[in-house]
């Protein structure tokens, strides 16, 4: 399996950029292509999923062991000619020795090009690329593009890249109209982007002039095979699938593409349904999940949909199964509150308010312990999750105990017989068990209601 990974030396360095350009380079050329993020973002795989009209996927170190990782690289590449992967922040920043670039790059044996930001640097170039050649080893680097760069000073990275006995793939030279758009909580979506068609075909037109596309093919096929074995994935003894309702729009988009596939291999079967353009829920679902989003942008017209707020609140009061994410979470409050003092009324399961706030709440990975039996897992199961949001809530519930590696915890999770909610987003694949709970549960109200109430 032919693999390249997109790493860089930090956050906002261009990778993303890049990317996108090289994903549309290769379809253009005739090659099929399969696209892969490293951690746990949602957003730049909607651009790569936007360009290839492929769903990309995530490969997350903390959520998955390399047995695991292997086996989704290598399952969702099945049917590609090559796998470019995108990495996060800085090639080996991560999360205690799991969660980095640089770590997946070695347990799937990936070959590496590093992007680096040549903003306001010309002999500093050659520190960063020896730093980071050296730091660590193995370390699976196979050479370097350089963004933002002068023209004038290709011929002294080339140099460099000789001295150093690495390659060189290529530069894309500073260009403002290359900049996607971001907000407090990173990229803004692809269906957000102005022009977005626009910009990835100047982006793409550029690659094609100064990157050498032939030498990453290349650089691609060397990547080594990994032996990998199918996870143990538990499968409902039933019948009939169960019917999942899963919110899907401009409010509620970040789902892991492999959360869905789990659930759709364990029995369950996928209706997607809009809070923002539906008026009720989709007829005769056994179970609802409210993904992450971006509420507070639509809160507007999210509560002038009232016929679907009924229709959630009907549910929830009627013991369908629901699991609720973040944007999901807030969802289901009574009212989301701004800032400036405008409040708009929402779902009113959980009797609390969900507000803005001025800074970062929760960022990054957390090991989640229940406290309690609920719908996922039972007391004493260890979950891991991810938080990254500036709202709070004034009923975040105490259904887990979340810690950090650094040895910050707190509690989080709203639980009842039929709801889990709250601000952290959940990878199945690190516990499959969860959605064996959640669709047995959705099995149960089933067998006794059989259709919402």
């Amino acid at each position: 399996m032919n693999r390249i990974m997109i790493a860089g030396t930090h956050s906002g360095c261009g990778k993303t950029t890049i990317t996108c350009g090289l994903l549309k380079v290769l379809k253009e050329m005739g090659i099929r292509v399969s696209a892969f993020k490293c951690g746990p973002d949602y957003i730049d795989p909607m651009f790569h999923s936007k360009i290839l009209n492929v769903k990309s996927r995530n490969l997350d170190g903390f959520f998955s062991d390399k047995n695991t990782l292997n086996y989704l690289l290598d399952f969702n590449s099945r049917d590609s000619d090559i796998s470019v992967i995108e990495g996060v922040m800085g090639f080996y920043d991560g999360y205690g020795g799991k969660a980095s670039a640089f770590d997946i790059s070695n347990d799937t044996a990936t070959p590496v090009i590093i992007v680096i930001d040549c903003s306001g640097m010309s002999g500093s170039i050659g520190a960063v690329m020896k730093g980071y050649l050296t730091y660590k080893a193995p370390n699976n680097i196979a050479g370097f593009i350089f963004n933002r760069m002068p023209p004038s000073l290709e011929y002294d990275v080339r140099k460099l890249c000789s001295e150093m006995e690495t390659e060189y793939f290529g530069y894309i030279p500073k260009n403002n109209d290359f900049y996607i758009g971001s907000r407090h909580l990173g990229l803004i979506t692809a269906d957000e982007v102005e022009n977005l068609n626009g910009k990835l075909k100047m982006i793409s037109e550029q690659i094609n002039k100064t990157i050498l596309i032939d030498k990453i093919i290349a650089a691609s096929e060397k990547a080594n095979i990994v032996h990998c074995e199918m996870p143990k994935i538990p499968k409902l003894k039933n019948d009939k699938r169960v019917r999942v309702a899963v919110a899907y729009d401009r409010a509620f988009c970040f789902y892991y593409e492999d959360n869905l596939d789990l659930i759709r291999n364990m029995g369950g079967e996928i209706i997607f349904f809009s809070p923002l353009e539906d008026n009720k829920l989709p007829e005769n679902i056994d179970g609802l999940m409210l993904g992450g989003g971006y509420p507070e942008l639509y809160a507007k017209e999210l509560s002038e949909n009232r016929g679907m707020l009924e229709s959630i609140k009907n549910a929830a009061d009627g013991y369908v199964p629901i699991i609720a994410e973040c944007g999901g979470f807030m969802y289901l409050h009574k009212s989301i509150n701004f800032l400036d003092g405008q409040k708009y009324a929402m779902a009113g399961v959980i009797d609390a308010i969900v507000f803005e706030t001025s800074k970062l709440q929760k960022f990054g990975y957390a090991e989640l312990t229940a406290e309690q039996d609920n719908l996922i897992c039972k007391k004493g199961e260890i979950i891991k999750a991810h938080e990254f949001h500036y709202w709070d809530s004034s009923c975040c519930g105490e259904c887990f105990t979340a810690r950090k590696l650094n040895g910050n915890q707190w509690k989080c999770g709203y639980s009842t017989e039929n709801i889990i909610a709250g601000f952290p987003h959940f990878y199945f694949y690190n516990k499959p068990s969860m959605v064996e709970s959640f669709l047995k549960k959705c099995l149960e109200y089933r067998s006794k209601y059989g259709k919402i109430v």
